[in-house]
């Protein structure tokens, strides 16, 4: 297959469409909210988007983002009949209340002289009667096969419906590119966070936004999504970034044990598991007990990996982590006395690890609340043998140590 066959039957182009169309909806809520206004948002439903009030369509947004060229919005262009084909039938339906406004948001041009150039929402170039009149020509004498469906629904129309419809379109041309519009998002978030803490946040949001689209798009029956939901986000991601906590990611947060233990048998053979195993601990505590090595692994990897400051932080936290556990350990060692039997020993050690299942341990910084930090780190630092629960931890897990011993 040739590389231009390869480029036609590409998913790249509708692939990035649907993100663009998700960023564009993003992009626009977050400026209406701004704004004060109450709103609603929906995907691909009369249009690929669209904002509501009171239960009714007021804002049609049609997007159009090309990957690899930048194609002119003539009066012959399918951009321009596909999105009057879908603007047209929702008129002749009676979907869209009249009053309501449409959107044409393309990362094309409009030239001059062009039925689009007449539409756009600069003052000085819009004239609506030009533009009816070279669409109505192009729609009567045009042979485009493309464009015949978006020609018939347009002229369908009485001339009052075509002059109201054309009232309300305002055209949005050179629109930035889907690489250019976290710029975009980047203006609307600033006042958000901290500059430092900008590209996190906003990363965050989006992963939100995206899997909220696609909850939305998925589930026939979805309610849209409404500014409230977006605020509320924000603000539960803003809380996060301060000072005295740590951003937490709900994928890592709602992890289960079904989805990242059970399916998985390499921690098995984990030094922290033996550790376990070594005083007893029954199979469904030692999963959860792998589940938060999980957490917490991956969550301060994205932190570092997004902060390599925080590398730092990590390690005094763990240092603090391993004094408060010297000291029980050493609490245990005093109780216990020398020559104790093994099983007083494990019964010891026992008591020891359930601090570090249920008890208050350090947080790595007062907000954040999140228990499976500090319990993930436990485990941890107990698979490089930093800490312990049984007496002779190191003793009876040297063997562990040995097969990296061979490589020095």
């Amino acid at each position: 297959m040739s590389d231009k066959e390869t480029s036609q039957f590409s998913a790249a182009d509708p692939l990035t469409g649907y993100l663009y169309q998700c960023r564009v909806a993003l992009i626009e809520s977050l400026r209406r909210i701004r704004n004060g206004e109450e709103i609603t948002v929906s995907l691909e439903t009369l249009d690929d988007v669209v904002f509501e009030s009171k239960g009714k369509p007021r804002e049609l947004l049609q997007t159009k983002h090309h990957l690899n060229k930048t194609p002119n919005l003539t009066d012959a262009s399918p951009d321009i009949w596909k999105t009057i084909r879908i603007w047209s039938k929702n008129i002749l339906t009676g979907n869209v209340p009249a009053g309501s406004t449409f959107f044409l948001i393309t990362t094309a041009s409009a030239p001059e002289g062009t039925a689009a150039h007449y539409l756009k929402a600069d003052a000085g170039k819009r004239n609506t009667d030009k533009a009816l009149k070279r669409l109505n020509a192009t729609a009567g004498s045009s042979t485009n096969k493309d464009n015949a469906a978006g020609c018939t629904a347009f002229l369908s129309l009485s001339m009052d419906q075509k002059t109201q419809l054309l009232r309300s379109v305002y055209v949005m041309d050179n629109a930035p590119l889907i690489i250019d519009i976290e710029k975009e998002l980047h203006k609307e978030l600033f006042h958000a966070v901290k500059a430092k803490h900008l590209e996190s946040f906003l990363k965050r949001l989006e992963g939100w936004w995206l899997e909220r689209a696609m909850q939305h798009l998925i589930t026939r029956d979805s309610k849209p999504i409404t500014g409230e939901e977006i605020l509320d986000e924000e603000n539960h991601l803003r809380e996060q970034f301060k000072q005295d906590s740590l951003p937490i990611d709900d994928d890592i947060l709602n992890a289960t044990i079904e989805e990242y233990v059970y399916q998985d048998k390499t921690y098995q053979d984990r030094t922290f598991v033996h550790q376990l195993k070594l005083i007893d601990i029954g199979k469904n505590r030692i999963f959860y007990a792998i589940l938060n090595y999980y957490k917490a692994f991956e969550q301060r990897s994205r932190w570092v990996r997004e902060d390599p400051r925080l590398v730092g932080e990590l390690g005094r936290y763990e240092d603090l982590l391993m004094e408060e556990w010297k000291i029980r350990f050493a609490q245990m060692e005093d109780t216990l006395g020398k020559g104790a039997a093994e099983e007083a020993n494990k019964q010891a050690a026992k008591t020891l690890y359930e601090w570090v299942e249920t008890g208050a341990l350090e947080s790595i910084r007062s907000g954040l609340t999140q228990h499976f930090i500090a319990r993930g780190s436990y485990q941890i630092l107990a698979d490089d043998l930093r800490v312990g629960w049984h007496p002779k931890f190191i003793e009876r897990l040297k063997f562990l140590l040995e097969p990296e011993m061979a490589k020095l």
